[in-house]
């Protein structure tokens, strides 16, 4: 059944007061890294009504995949760019993808909101060296089992302060963000990049540096003023 213009209007009936359509309309989001957590901002961004969003990772779907980032099984030895943008196909048609199977080069064209979602410390420094002064809103989001964190950044102060986090790869912990992982991990990280993005739009503060770890139900945060 082909959505009419009244069913799409209908679809966002009960965000309309927190998302602003307005300001939707005129973003490209890029999403750098779709697997656990990059898999989920995708899906969430396309929930909301982005309109235009850009895919970027050069890897393919795993069987452990299916458990850990919400892949299908029949997307297993699919990119993961591509099966990501089918499922946004599947939210909503009218929705542009550019799919990008590869690493993130520093040449390639990005939005104006970045969701970096790698899972290295020195590749989320290369990102930011290229596309800090490209972007006009940054969200990073890291996991590592059941602690989540998620850094924003939407000003220059900002831009200064998430600098300091963007420690040498030797002094982070070992093994990829993403080693020890959960679904219900990935999507609250997800979600709280989303709300981060969703109060840019709005004009509001946005929070420096949130820290959850779920097992300890300890939560911590760094608003701006």
């Amino acid at each position: 059944m082909t959505l009419t213009r009244t069913t799409e209007k209908d679809r966002f009936s009960r965000q309309r007061e927190l998302v602003p359509a307005d300001r939707l309309a005129t973003i490209t989001a890029t999403v750098i890294g779709v697997g656990a957590i990059g898999r989920q901002v995708a899906l969430h961004l396309a929930a909301i009504g982005v309109s235009r969003i850009q895919l970027v990772d050069f890897d393919t779907v795993d069987l452990t995949n299916v458990t850990t980032q919400g892949y299908f099984t029949e997307d297993v030895g699919e990119p993961k760019v591509l099966a990501t943008a089918c499922a946004i196909g599947r939210l909503d048609s009218d929705i542009q993808v550019r799919a990008v199977e590869d690493r993130y080069r520093a040449r390639l064209d990005i939005g104006e909101a970045v969701f970096c979602c790698v899972d290295s410390i020195s590749a989320r420094a290369a990102i930011w060296r290229s596309a800090r002064s490209r972007c006009q809103f940054w969200v990073d989001g890291r996991m590592r089992g059941e602690v989540i964190r998620v850094l924003t950044a939407s000003s220059t102060e900002d831009y200064a302060r998430y600098a300091e986090t963007l420690f040498p790869q030797r002094e982070a912990q070992q093994g990829s963000c993403t080693s020890r992982s959960t679904i219900y991990a990935a999507s609250i990280a997800a979600g709280l990049m989303v709300h981060q993005f969703t109060r840019w739009l709005r004009h509001l503060p946005t929070d420096r540096d949130t820290i959850i770890n779920l097992l300890a139900d300890e939560w911590s945060t760094n608003p701006t003023h």
